[in-house]
């Protein structure tokens, strides 16, 4: 009887309680603070009362003799944990959620969008990660075999817990060299990277690994010790501009002034250009021909792309119908 009566107390109190918090939420805050509260009641209301409930079973079953009753109050303890740690982590996904819809919605133009963008999901799951740990040792401390298991191997087989050391060091890395990452300010969500000859945007930024989408939409996975280990291009860390450039080989006899000109009318008229910079010049020179290289920035590293493919097809276009004599050729000498 005691024991029913202090769970149907238990849930009223739950009841109660949703009420309550559904009542400040949408009174009380005045919706001050209503972008917090309200989606933090929906997702909680559930694990909160379902922790209350198991919290009150638990303090109403009677602490007894070994048996049946003191397997009971063993389940529930272990069933409270786990409530707890559901609790704790729909509040960090409730906060993760809260924090992103804050944020603008343009997280290519803005970098601080983007760096709180991608320090955001990290701690958010390395807390989470934080939390299950902890709810698992809780667990396995309330079986005491197991609990003295573990002692035994941790004190007396060295090697065992060597072995798992070497085992997890991996994940581990890699754990650690994503939250190096996400605050080293190196890349961001959203940033432009060229990576082993390969360029693409920062899809995602995880503890460990990142996700890169390449300009033919390919996906490269890289895990995150490459980025504190291996040098990278970044092109778009302090801005989401990008100067994109093109060579072309042409003949020696070839008027540069003319193909300035030209370059200018394709560069003016081209939509792509962000009215920034650009610049046609002789980078360089072979027996053969003469380097052109043109920039020309634009707003992104996509428009960038296209704008490189825009201006090369365009200038080798005006060559070969109003210049062909400016192409690339071979010349030959015959001496009798």
């Amino acid at each position: 009887m005691r024991t029913a009566l202090i769970v149907g107390a238990t849930l009223a109190t739950a009841v109660v309680v949703d009420l309550t918090s559904g009542l400040l939420a949408r009174r009380v805050a005045r919706g001050r603070y209503q972008w917090l509260l309200e989606p933090l009641r929906q997702a909680c209301r559930r694990p909160a009362a379902a922790v209350l409930l198991v919290g009150a079973l638990y303090y109403a079953l009677p602490v007894g003799p070994a048996g049946w009753q003191r397997d009971l109050r063993h389940v529930v303890r272990v069933v409270l944990v786990i409530l707890s740690a559901w609790l704790v982590i729909k509040a960090l996904h409730v906060a993760e959620a809260v924090a992103f819809s804050r944020l603008p919605g343009d997280a290519v133009t803005s970098r601080r969008v983007r760096r709180a963008r991608t320090q955001i999901r990290p701690v958010r799951r390395l807390t989470v990660a934080v939390v299950t740990i902890v709810a698992v040792g809780l667990i396995l401390i309330t079986f005491r075999p197991v609990r003295l298991f573990g002692v035994s191997v941790l004190t007396s087989a060295g090697v065992v817990g060597a072995l798992i050391g070497l085992s997890a060091r991996t994940a581990l890395g890699n754990a650690f060299a994503g939250v190096q990452v996400a605050f080293a300010d190196g890349l961001h969500v959203g940033d432009v990277l060229v990576v082993d000859g390969e360029w693409g945007r920062v899809e995602e930024v995880k503890l460990t690994n990142v996700v890169i989408r390449l300009w033919d939409e390919r996906m490269l996975i890289l895990p995150t010790t490459y980025f504190t280990e291996r040098p990278f291009q970044n092109w778009t860390r302090n801005e989401s501009r990008v100067v994109g450039k093109i060579q072309i080989h042409v003949d020696h006899t070839a008027d540069l002034d003319d193909l300035r000109r030209e370059a200018r009318r394709l560069v003016e008229s081209s939509p792509l250009w962000d009215r920034g910079q650009w610049v046609l010049q002789m980078v360089d020179s072979t027996p053969q021909t003469a380097v052109i290289q043109v920039q020309a920035s634009a707003a992104d590293g996509a428009s960038a792309w296209d704008l490189r493919c825009d201006l090369r097809e365009g200038l080798v276009a005006y060559l070969r119908d109003h210049h062909p004599q400016w192409l690339p050729r071979t010349r030959s000498q015959y001496q009798p």
